[in-house]
Order: structure tokens, then C-alpha cells, then sequence
């Protein structure tokens, strides 16, 4: 499922009090395509959710009129498959685990960078298209099927269960096929955070897949220097 398919008419609702944040924030997620609406309060947050469909909500903890929690309850009883991430203010532990208590799909400290933003809505709508769209789930990659669901990836008769970060790294591979997987995307989007540690343990994953797929000679993972990797499918001759 590539970037602009996980866009397309995707509506967020912004609620961030701060409005030079919440501006930059929506004006950020427009540049990338999206559509998105602010609201500086959780009370004129409700009601733009009562009054419009979103696809994804965005909410700052702390809120004037409406905080973000009793905000997000409320979102969730009038649509509990709407998924929703919160914005909390650095080692606010508290409202970290009350947020993932009221149905959190993520959570992003301040101060943020925009794009780290965009990595993690992508994130999250890719695991909502993924449980509505079965067949989105299916991959050829060469010779190979690949089931990102159940985590088989087949070659006739032979299957080889991957674990799940294997089969979450060859399911962006494949998502981009014969494109180039950014490094940085590949790690925020499987491990949150792209520090060093989590960049080597990417590396064995990928060193791994290889050998997975090393009976097709046509199918290869390339390093892009500097860059990330690329799942190269040639045609057999």
C-alpha cells in the first residue's frame, strides 16, 4: 500500500490549544495532503466531530474547556473504530497510560518534529486500511507469496513463518517494490524511534529476509547508501 494511497481522502482532526502549534501542525499535514481541520479547544473539537466524518483525530492532553481524555471518550462512544493519537507534554507518564487506557493508538511527546508526526499517522492508518482491506494483505514478490497477515511467506510447497517484525519490514519492502524504502520511514514506522540500537537491529531483519528469499534469484533487497533499501524484482527470462 504505497504513501499516497494511505492519504487519499484521509480527514484529521486537529485539537491543540496552542495556535501557532496547532497552525503549523494543520498547515504541515495539508502540505503532505492531508485534510485537516484545527480546533483550539476539546469542546469545539466535539463539535466538529459531532457535525463531520474523520478519519483520524489528533488530540492535546491538555485543553481548555475539554481536555483531551474526556474528549477522546467521548469520540470513542460516538465512534469506537475512529483511532485517535494524543499529543502529551514530555515525562507525563500518567497521561501516557490513561490515554492507552481510553483506546489510544499512539502518543507523541513535545516537543515533536512534524515529520515524526507524518510517520506515525501513517502508521496508524496503514494497520486501519490493513484490517479492512483483506486482500491488501496478499503480496507477490517474484516466485514468492507473501501473506502479511498471517506471516507465511510460501514458495510452492515450502513455508517459511516469519516473525513479526520480519513480516513488517517485508511488508513496506513490498509496498514499495522497486522503490526506495527510506531508512528513517522503515524504523518509526516498525520500531517508533530511529536511534542507533533499533538501526542495527533493522540491519539483521534485513539480513534475514535476504536468506528468506534467497531461492528466487530474481528477487533481491538492495542498500541504498545513506538512504534505506530497495526490494528489486527483475523478470525471469
Amino acid at each position: 500500500m504505497s504513501t499516497e494511497e494511505l492519504k487519499e481522502e484521509v480527514s484529521i482532526l486537529l485539537c491543540e490549544d496552542d495556535e501557532n502549534l496547532g497552525m503549523l501542525l494543520r498547515e504541515y499535514l495539508e502540505a503532505k495532503g492531508y485534510n485537516a481541520e484545527l480546533c483550539v479547544d476539546g469542546e469545539e473539537g466535539l463539535k466538529a466531530f459531532m457535525a463531520k466524518e474523520y478519519h483520524l483525530c489528533i488530540l492535546d492532553v491538555m485543553m481548555p474547556k475539554m481536555d483531551g481524555i474526556t474528549l477522546a471518550k467521548k469520540i470513542h462512544e460516538k465512534s469506537p473504530e475512529t483511532p485517535f493519537m494524543f499529543l502529551t507534554a514530555k515525562n507525563m507518564k500518567d497521561d501516557v497510560r490513561t490515554g492507552f487506557e481510553v483506546g489510544a493508538d499512539d502518543y507523541i511527546t513535545k516537543p515533536f518534529s512534524m515529520e515524526e508526526v507524518v510517520f506515525r499517522i501513517e502508521a496508524i492508518m496503514r494497520r486501519v486500511k490493513g484490517k479492512k482491506t483483506k486482500d491488501s494483505s496478499i503480496h507477490q514478490i517474484g516466485k514468492f507469496t507473501f501473506d502479511s497477515q498471517k506471516q507465511i511467506l510460501s514458495l510452492g510447497d515450502k513455508q517459511t513463518k516469519l516473525t513479526t517484525k520480519e513480516a513488517e519490514l517485508l511488508t513496506l519492502l513490498s509496498n514499495k517494490t522497486n522503490e526506495l524504502l527510506q531508512r528513517d520511514y522503515a524504523l518509526k514506522t516498525i520500531w517508533i524511534d530511529d536511534n542507533y540500537f533499533n538501526a542495527r537491529s533493522m540491519d539483521v531483519y534485513i539480513t534475514k529476509l535476504r536468506k528468506h528469499l534467497k531461492d528466487d534469484p530474481n528477487v533481491e533487497i538492495l542498500n541504498v547508501h545513506g538512504k534505506g533499501y530497495k526490494l528489486v524484482i527483475t523478470d525471469a527470462e
